[in-house]
């Protein structure tokens, strides 16, 4: 085997990044292909999790398993975390139950049940007894992974509203090994029920002998464990929270949700929606197969041959208009992409709003006002440069235009009513969707795409025979 070039590794150390491209991927492939465990772990001793985790899913199954059993079960554990799910399952069903639960019992609750939950049925039932944390993650297990009660921790500072500061500090003091970020202590009565919050800051800075009841923050702000977690993300943005409590039915203190949670959430969300948006199924990740791949795009795909295949109909039933003037061949393209694309800028913006909370179900007939006001417009001023450049072609004589006066007047007519109704549309769909409890992202891409296409040409020909054949 060629000796590896490993000069200049040590140059991203110091930061505690870790810089990939082409060669480094290579150079660590083939260091593990040798063998030489001791070369990469100094490479990687001072290298941030997230960046070990972007290295191991650059490398093949095994290479990336092996480097992964060369770590540290605490660094194992922190790495396996900024791994994707299906990568992360696939590499993880390959290792050995007792060093599965090595690295488990290194992780937070809420991190680990998400591992689990993503494992074979028969592996998670195997290894989820023989952790520490055990009867706290099949907590967490039993919620739904996309609500507040699937993504919090069970790992939190409770101190009771008549202990003194001092108390509560020394509670602090107890739990800092198992509490990995503290950012303040929760309150509770003698029932767990959530009476108040201390922040870190207010507990350092109030007397010793100081009762939690009198220097906590009565009533804070939490969610329930049913409630999703795009809404949690919300929550916290609005009040700009750093940590979240979570409470069951009974308003008992469950959990809590710290903001690196909700970064990952928001980001999960919006590539979700961006991917449905774009007419692929939600969830697709780098890693993923070509025949995963290819079974997230190809319904899309044929769901949008089949609207190009519809508006092919409705175009063949204006067969005579076409043969009567040719020149209104032309003028498809144009009606089809307008009206995709202005069907397309209402409602990515309708999902938008609902995305973030500033728009509701109820918005629905002021939404429509604003859409149509738009729509008219850009509508005007859209006809104004179709009917001029009509006018320009036809007096120019470089294409031979009957009429060209009321083909530029007909078009134009239809181009504004095109732009309303597209508009319209994609600004109503998705808070339609929202209100029947769907997604709202799927209002977009192939859906307004092609509905928009085969109602633009329907009104384009329709205006077109009424006012120009």
């Amino acid at each position: 085997m060629e000796p590896v070039d490993v000069q200049g590794m040590d140059s991203v150390r110091p930061t505690g990044t870790l810089e990939l491209d082409g060669e480094m991927i290579a150079d660590i492939q083939s260091l593990v292909d040798s063998n030489s465990r001791a070369m990469v772990l100094n490479i990687l001793a001072d290298v941030h999790p997230a960046d070990i985790a972007g290295l191991v899913s650059h490398l093949s199954r095994s290479d990336a398993g092996q480097v992964l059993g060369w770590l540290t079960t605490e660094i194992a554990g922190d790495v396996i975390v900024e791994l994707d799910d299906d990568f992360r399952a696939v590499l993880l069903g390959d290792v050995a139950q007792t060093r599965l639960t090595a690295v488990l019992d290194e992780m937070d609750t809420d991190d680990a049940a998400d591992v689990l939950s993503d494992l074979p049925e028969e592996v998670a039932e195997a290894v989820l007894p023989t952790l520490e944390d055990a009867e706290e993650v099949s907590s967490l297990l039993a919620y739904d992974e996309e609500t507040a009660g699937g993504i919090m921790a069970a790992e939190f500072v409770a101190v009771h509203t008549g202990w003194t500061v001092a108390e509560a500090t020394e509670e602090v003091r107890r739990n800092a090994e198992e509490v990995e970020q503290v950012f303040g202590v929760y309150a509770v009565d003698e029932d767990e029920t959530l009476r108040g919050f201390v922040s870190l800051k207010r507990l350092l800075l109030s007397p010793a002998d100081a009762l939690i009841e009198v220097v906590m923050e009565a009533d804070p702000t939490c969610v329930a464990t049913s409630v999703d977690q795009e809404e949690v993300a919300r929550v916290m943005e609005r009040y700009d929270l750093v940590t979240l409590a979570v409470v069951d039915d009974q308003g008992r203190l469950a959990g809590r949700i710290t903001i690196d949670d909700i970064v990952d959430v928001i980001r999960d969300e919006a590539e979700e929606d961006i991917q449905r948006m774009s007419g692929v199924a939600g969830g697709e990740e780098a890693t993923d197969s070509v025949l995963r791949v290819v079974r997230g795009r190809l319904p899309w795909l044929l769901a949008g041959m089949l609207g190009a295949g519809l508006a092919a109909v409705v175009i063949l039933q204006f067969e005579d208009a076409l043969a009567a003037s040719a020149i209104l061949a032309g003028f498809i393209p144009i009606v089809m992409a307008t009206a995709g694309n202005a069907g397309i800028q209402s409602s990515a913006i309708a999902v938008q709003g609902l995305a973030a909370g500033d728009i509701w179900a109820a918005d629905l007939m002021p939404r429509i006002i604003r859409e149509v006001l738009v729509s008219i417009l850009n509508g005007l001023a859209s006809a104004v440069i179709l009917g001029l450049a009509i006018m320009a072609v036809g007096a120019s004589g470089l294409i031979e235009i009957e009429s060209p006066t009321t083909l530029a007047g007909t078009a134009a007519l239809a181009l504004v009513l095109v732009i309303m109704l597209a508009t319209t549309i994609g600004a109503t769909i998705p808070l339609l969707l929202d209100k029947a409890g769907v997604d709202p992202a799927l209002a977009t891409g192939p859906f307004i795409t092609t509905s928009n296409d085969i109602l633009g040409i329907l009104v384009f020909f329709l205006l077109a025979e009424a006012l120009y054949l």
